[in-house]
This record gives structure tokens, sequence and C-alpha cells, in this order.
């Protein structure tokens, strides 16, 4: 890479208290095979711990915002877009370390097909298994019927990860931890939509690209390792009622406030029975099965929650 590439492309990385995670995310981005050197931004939301001294020291190139307070991805990735130069965005969580040619092969894709309007690779697991890259676009059947039995019966309409590709396809959404987005076609959207705090971002702006006549394409032969939720697997009940809240909001935003309803009242319901068998199956084992206590923890905290009628105060914290 040369220093004297003009930047076409912007990488964007939120960050919160993931300092190891960050740096080895760097390495990796600053290690691969691109025509000159990107921009590279850091949305640090507020960390507490050497996130930002640990990023600068490693790379020092790099342009840091700090928030001061957990904005949020949607919001920081949309502070980071006002300081962003490039036509093309990489938006790569800080658990995720893109192969060497990946963020090239995700380019290469953009500039052959104009109406690509996101891009993202085939996620693996560290040992080179693969995880879920892309989804269908949440609706009630998905989330009130069992997805693995529709990916099973319907592989086509809802996709998994056992289904191989071996050429980019058209999809409804990706999963997030790499994204590759067009500039113009999410400047048209109108960015993110900071309604969301946390989770089912990439899915909204999916959706609002799609309506605009945009593309969203999984690219197979791109790859990246994520390592799947820090934060998610450090604050698991915080996390789980974050999931939830955006998964409500979706919801009343695309299919209307009844629709919403009707999926709060189903998701109430599931998790009371969810709480009576998973602590029967406790009680029964005498709490020694941690991975069962550790799901009645979790269940427990959301139906409570949910009872309380889903305020605001609970979840991810904001400061």
């Amino acid at each position: 890479m040369t220093d004297s590439f003009e930047p076409t492309l912007s990488v964007i990385i939120v960050n919160r208290n993931t300092a190891d995670l960050l740096v080895r995310c760097l390495d990796h981005i600053f290690r691969s095979d691109l025509p000159g050197r990107p921009e590279v931004i850091i949305v640090d939301n507020g960390s507490t711990d050497d996130s930002v001294a640990r990023a600068m020291m490693a790379h020092p190139e790099v342009t840091i915002i700090e928030a001061g307070r957990n904005l949020g991805f949607a919001a920081a990735n949309n502070r980071a877009l006002e300081r962003a130069s490039g036509d093309f965005l990489l938006l790569v969580n800080t658990d995720a370390l893109l192969e060497r040619d990946c963020a090239r092969k995700l380019l290469d894709l953009m500039n052959a097909d104009p109406r690509a309007a996101m891009v993202g690779p085939q996620l693996l697991n560290e040992d080179g298994t693969v995880q879920t890259s892309y989804e269908a676009v949440p609706t009630l059947a998905t989330e009130t019927l069992n997805r693995s039995l529709l990916k099973r019966l319907f592989p086509s309409r809802y996709p998994g990860k056992n289904r191989p590709l071996s050429a980019p396809e058209s999809v409804e959404t990706l999963i997030g931890a790499v994204m590759l987005i067009r500039r113009k076609a999410l400047d048209q959207v109108g960015g993110f939509d900071e309604d969301y705090f946390f989770f089912l971002e990439e899915t909204d702006i999916a959706v609002r690209m799609h309506k605009s006549g945009w593309k969203i394409v999984h690219e197979p032969r791109a790859k990246a390792v994520h390592l799947q939720g820090a934060t998610a697997k450090s604050l698991p009940e915080a996390a789980r009622i974050e999931f939830y809240r955006s998964r409500y909001l979706f919801f009343e935003k695309h299919y209307g406030r009844v629709a919403r309803t009707m999926l709060t009242v189903t998701m109430t319901l599931n998790l009371f029975l969810n709480v009576f068998f998973l602590g029967a199956a406790v009680f029964i084992t005498l709490g020694r099965v941690s991975s069962l206590t550790q799901r009645l923890r979790v269940r427990t905290a959301l139906w409570k929650w949910h009872i309380k009628g889903c305020p605001e105060g609970f979840g991810l914290p904001r400061r």
C-alpha cells in the first residue's frame, strides 16, 4: 500500500471497551491487499479501557472520534460518515478479522455492479467453519415459528449457512459484522436510523435500500473471521433486551403497530413458557448445569421486562 493514494475507501469501526479486539481488527485491515492506504475512522463510544491509546499506538494514522458516551451503533456510524471521504464505506465490527483479500473482493464486486448498495463477505468461525452471513428480512413467520425448520423446508426463501454459495447472490439483508456500503446509496436513504441503538440497524437500512431500487449482495469469495458478539457475551441480559427492543421497533416501522403488538404478545407468552420449562430443568438438575442456569437467567430478565411493558431504562448502557 502506498501513502500517496487518495482514498475512495473509508473504513469505519465502532468501539466500546474492546481494546484487544480493536487492535487485532486494525492489524488485519492494514494488512489488506488494497491499491492504496484506506482512511480508517474509529468512533469510540465512551470506552473506559485503554482502547483509544492502544489503537493510536498501534496505528497512529487512524482518525479517532471520541463520543464521550455510548451513542449506539447507528448514531456512531452516522457521526463517522460526517468525516469520511470515501465513495465506499467498509463497516467492520471490532470482533471481525478480514482475510487479506476480503476488502479488495468486496470493492471489485461493488465496482462491477453499479446497482449494488451493500456487499457482505462469508463470515467464518475461527476454525474455518461457516457462519450465517445473510438472512431473510424478519416477518411474523420468521419470528414466531421455528426459524430452523423454515430454513430446512424453504431454503430459497429462508436461507441459512448450510446453503453453500460459490458466486455472488442478491439477498434480503446481511449480517452486519462486515459490510461494504456505497456512499451514494447510503446518502439517498438518509443514513442509519438512530432510533435503533443496537441490533437490526443493517436490516432496516437494507429494507430501505431495496425500496429505493438498490441491491444487497452476498459475496462468498470474500471472507472474514467473526468472533461473534463481545458486547453481547459480556452483558447477555441487557443485550437480549436491546435485541427485542430493536425487533419491535423494526416491526412497527415496517409492518405497523398491529404487527408489533401481535409479535410482542406472542413473545411474552413464549418467554413465559421458556421460563417455566427452563426453571423445571434447573430444578431437576439441582442447578448444576451452568448453561441451563444462564439461559434461565436471561429468559427471566426478558420476561420481566415484557411484563413491565418493555420500558426504557433497561438494556445496554447509554453512558
